[in-house]
């Protein structure tokens, strides 16, 4: 779906890659499922996991991979200052459910990326705020969690998966 291009405030951001919500019942098959193929799960990523609300419906999400720096900071940001500015570019945050769909459809994932999944972020066992990551390191592929709160760093080349809305 490279074709797609969705017109944006200041600029333009091609669709990455379109993902389907919706094709597992519940957080613990998509647990199984991970497993079974092979992904690596965090903890605080297994324990978020269990508040995912799982779509009921079949539900297509196109997804567009940015950098912190290509939302226009060069030094870095915040999360809030992030989502802020993804969102006056017309960019929307992911459902939770993302995270897990996108680390079963991303299997070719190159190594040494981490991708940080923009969604509202889920409180862990600790009460930290966690946003998913799909990691590839260490030799092994991952669903991950970072730290989702407001006021957390990200480094100009920190790359964040957003949704992009659907006509």
């Amino acid at each position: 779906s490279g074709e797609l291009i969705v017109k944006m405030a200041e600029r333009s951001f091609a669709v990455w890659k379109t993902i389907t919500l919706g094709l597992h019942q519940s957080p613990s098959v998509y647990r199984a499922s991970l497993k079974e193929q092979g992904y690596r799960i965090g903890d605080f990523a297994d324990q978020i996991l269990n508040k995912v609300r799982v779509s009921e419906t079949l539900t297509r999400v196109d997804l567009v991979k940015v950098t912190v720096a290509e939302l226009g900071f060069k030094n870095g940001a915040t999360t809030k200052q992030i989502y802020v500015r993804a969102k006056e570019l017309g960019l929307e945050l992911c459902p939770a459910e993302v995270g897990p769909a996108l680390r079963l459809a991303y299997s070719a994932q190159p190594y040494r990326e981490w991708l940080r999944i923009a969604m509202e972020p889920i409180s862990d066992s600790d009460g930290d705020l966690e946003v998913f990551g799909v990691d590839h390191g260490g030799g092994e592929r991952w669903l991950y969690s970072y730290y989702g709160i407001p006021d957390n760093f990200w480094h100009a080349g920190d790359l964040w998966v957003f949704a992009a809305p659907r006509k």
